[in-house]
């Protein structure tokens, strides 16, 4: 495992200096073929990532595992679901894993940690482990989810961007933002360019769990949703530039 003693990049002009970049797992699946992870997704996401660390900030990433296995989905199959969920959360560390893996592979310092005790795999989730391990320049993954039953990764992501004093919390997608309406299917939805935590609640949208977007709005962490595989997204972003839907206060 990598130790914390990385370069740190050279700092820039940026608008968030620690980011908790949330990451979906099914965009893993390799679109032609049986495996759930490709490795192509994963190089791609570490050359995202490797571009904002050079600009000095620090992230830390929340990955799901639903190429893998969806908690909810285990009902369906005869799972109660605080065990779809333990199968759900075991299936994020697998992609934690993969993507650490890619990561150091293209030269970026990182180390994965496990919100449950897993030490033959990884070292075990603490906020002040993982704010030492960002300020040493390390990415830093967490996997594991929230480490319990009937949270979604996107709660844990909300969870840990408090824990660990982030400025945003980024969820990516393949959509540029939040819209009125699934605008793939809906020729006639619209765009958010902005929303109020209160707004995104009543709206019910589905971006985000009801239970992350509270945590948010609680810890006055503002979300922004942006398209992370629009080539440069994630830069501006970070930057401050116009993309995506931002959530934040009145």
């Amino acid at each position: 495992m990598p130790k914390a003693t990385a370069k740190k990049p050279t700092a820039t002009k940026v608008k968030y200096r620690r980011i908790l970049l949330k990451l979906s797992g099914e965009v893993l699946h390799a679109k032609d073929g049986p495996d759930c992870i490709d490795p192509d997704v994963l190089a791609r996401m570490a050359d995202q990532i490797k571009a904002v660390r050079a600009l000095g900030v620090q992230v830390g990433v929340v990955i799901g595992g639903g190429n893998i296995f969806r908690g909810l989905r285990g009902q369906d199959r005869g799972f109660g679901r605080a065990e779809g969920d333990n199968m759900g959360m075991l299936a994020t560390m697998i992609n934690s894993l993969a993507l650490t893996s890619a990561l150091n592979a293209a030269g970026i310092p990182a180390t994965c940690l496990a919100a449950r005790a897993m030490p033959a795999v990884a070292e075990l989730f603490t906020f002040r482990r993982t704010i030492e391990l960002l300020e040493a320049g390390q990415v830093v993954v967490l996997g594991g989810g929230s480490g319990a039953p009937f949270f979604t990764t996107d709660s844990a992501a909300a969870l840990r961007a408090a824990e660990i004093g982030a400025e945003v919390l980024l969820k990516a997608t393949k959509v540029d933002g939040i819209y009125t309406a699934d605008p793939v299917k809906d020729p006639t939805a619209t765009k958010f360019d902005r929303l109020t935590y209160s707004e995104a609640l009543a709206r019910r949208l589905k971006v985000m769990d009801s239970t992350a977007f509270s945590l948010c709005m609680d810890n006055r962490i503002p979300i922004l949703v942006f398209d992370f595989f629009k080539p440069g997204e994630l830069l501006k972003v970070v930057r401050g530039q116009k993309a995506g839907t931002l959530v934040a206060g009145d």
